[in-house]
């Protein structure tokens, strides 16, 4: 193990000239340290802290180690230097070769984009065809729902005996008045179980008044959802608006009933009520509330 011991005053200094290999040298600088991606001179600069290494041995050694490497690569230069001639030989002529590339190149980027615009011709064409469909797929959906809202129009004016001007009261059929007749008053198997009222008369039936406002409230979600600005649907304002006017005579008439009702009256001005909620006419069974208790 070397030691380090300072001597005596009486000492001379060459004492410690003799034997140098006690010190701490620095060792020399590596190639693989400059061979890192992410080399920065900061970095390695600041790793060399510990080296116990002056700035000018630091430069000088830099400088040693560029002079080595700038000799090696004269030296690799010097060994394939006939191999940089031909380099150079073979590259004359070249231009020929570069210029049929250019044009064969320019030529794929033609029918490339010639192919491109098929392809966008293709699909915008495609885009209207779909755009089409469900343009016809909405008529033909709009369509049914007018076919439907006419049938239903037609329906609920047999079963309410409304009469217009093509069709007379006698012209609708026996069993379609029978029918109606037994929809709007109790006499009807359905409501066998309902009671008469104190001064005799059939109550209004109530199962029967409810499909009629169902199929009534069905109406305006077809209108609606088509729109009720449509001009069929702006045609059979009239008929829907005596369809309306005929089914609120109807409530009212059973909410007078419901008034004499005995022990159902609540039940049954409550089932009413409901009624002229489904329909959204609440304003209507106020007012017809308002002339009962008058």
């Amino acid at each position: 193990m070397n030691r380090f011991r300072f001597g005596d005053s009486d000492e001379s200094a060459s004492d410690f000239d003799e034997d140098p290999s006690g010190l701490p040298f620095p060792e020399p600088l590596s190639r693989t340290s400059f061979l890192a991606p992410d080399f920065d001179p900061a970095v390695f600069l600041s790793s060399l802290t510990n080296r116990h290494q002056s700035l000018e041995d630091l430069r000088q050694e830099l400088r040693s180690l560029e002079q080595l490497l700038n000799r090696e690569l004269l030296d690799l230069v010097n060994e394939n230097y006939q191999d940089f001639l031909s380099l150079g030989t073979a590259l004359r002529g070249g231009e020929e070769k570069i210029e049929g590339v250019k044009v064969g190149l320019l030529s794929f980027q033609r029918d490339v984009q010639s192919i491109r615009d098929k392809v966008e011709a293709r699909r915008q064409e495609v885009e209207g065809l779909l755009n089409e469909k469900r343009r016809l797929r909405t008529q033909a959906d709009t369509g049914k729902d007018l076919l439907d809202y006419a049938d239903r129009v037609e329906e609920l004016e047999h079963r309410l005996i409304i009469a217009d001007k093509s069709t007379s009261l006698k012209d609708v059929p026996a069993d379609d008045e029978s029918d109606s007749e037994s929809d709007l008053y109790g006499s009807g198997s359905d409501d066998s179980d309902e009671e008469e009222l104190q001064d005799g008369a059939a109550p209004v039936s109530l199962k029967r008044l409810e499909r009629h406002v169902q199929k009534y409230v069905f109406l305006s979600a077809i209108a609606e959802r088509v729109g009720e600005n449509h001009p069929f649907l702006i045609a059979q304002q009239p008929r829907v608006a005596k369809v309306r006017s005929t089914v609120l005579l109807d409530l009212k008439t059973a909410l007078e009933q419901a008034s004499h009702a005995g022990d159902k009256r609540d039940a049954r001005t409550m089932a009413v009520l409901h009624l002229y909620d489904m329909m959204g006419e609440d304003m209507s069974a106020v007012a017809t509330l308002k002339n009962l208790k008058i």
